[in-house]
């Protein structure tokens, strides 16, 4: 879990607000609904979906995902699972009550772990969640991302630290004004890599 909250607080932080969920959506869905996991998670869900909706003008959108995000966290540690839900519950009340707030300031960020990751911050295995968020959101195939990450990590188990597909994840997420061009790379790589291991598997 640890990953995938990182990766969706390090998306939101860099102003993906409405990408954001998408790093925790799958895992909330197995969570037995009412446990603390579940409640954070949705309630995470809730709030950033309020800062999107407000900034998009949306005023009873926001309003309504604030009481409920607000209404998910309640009770919860003001530090669980490492997220600092005071100040999260505070801009919950805040946007609840006046959503417009988003014009006047911008959304503050998530602490986690003592700090406000940015995607420029994140380990391998919250990056290649990243990427798989962001491929999704600006609208990039989301295949060659998912197979550069399958590679990446067999690469990883295979101790081959220097792996090419690491390190275009890596720029993938990091690199906003080259992005397009990491991908076309990305791709490329991927399609040799497939095409070598379709030849070998051809010979028996």
């Amino acid at each position: 879990m640890r990953d995938r909250l990182r990766a969706g607080v390090a998306v939101y932080n860099d102003g993906y607000y409405h990408a954001a969920h998408d790093a925790w959506e799958d895992y909330w869905l197995d969570l037995d609904a009412g446990t603390d996991d579940e409640r954070l998670l949705h309630g995470l869900i809730q709030f950033t979906a309020a800062v999107y909706h407000a900034r998009d003008r949306n005023w009873a959108g926001a309003v309504g995902l604030a009481r409920s995000g607000r209404d998910y966290l309640d009770g919860l540690p003001a530090d669980y699972r490492d997220v600092r839900l005071d100040a999260i519950r505070s801009v919950l009340e805040t946007l609840a009550a006046d959503p417009e707030v988003v014009e006047r300031r911008s959304p503050p960020p998530i602490e986690h772990e003592g700090t406000t990751p940015a995607l420029a911050d994140l380990g391998f295995e919250p990056t290649a969640i990243a990427a798989v968020v962001l491929a999704e959101e600006l609208e990039f195939d989301e295949e060659p991302i998912d197979r550069a990450k399958a590679y990446a990590e067999s690469d990883l188990a295979a101790g081959e630290d220097d792996s090419q597909f690491i390190t275009l994840l890596f720029d993938f997420v990091r690199e906003d004004e080259h992005r397009g061009i990491v991908f076309q790379r990305l791709t490329e790589h991927v399609q040799r890599r497939t095409h070598r291991e379709e030849d070998v598997e051809g010979l028996f």
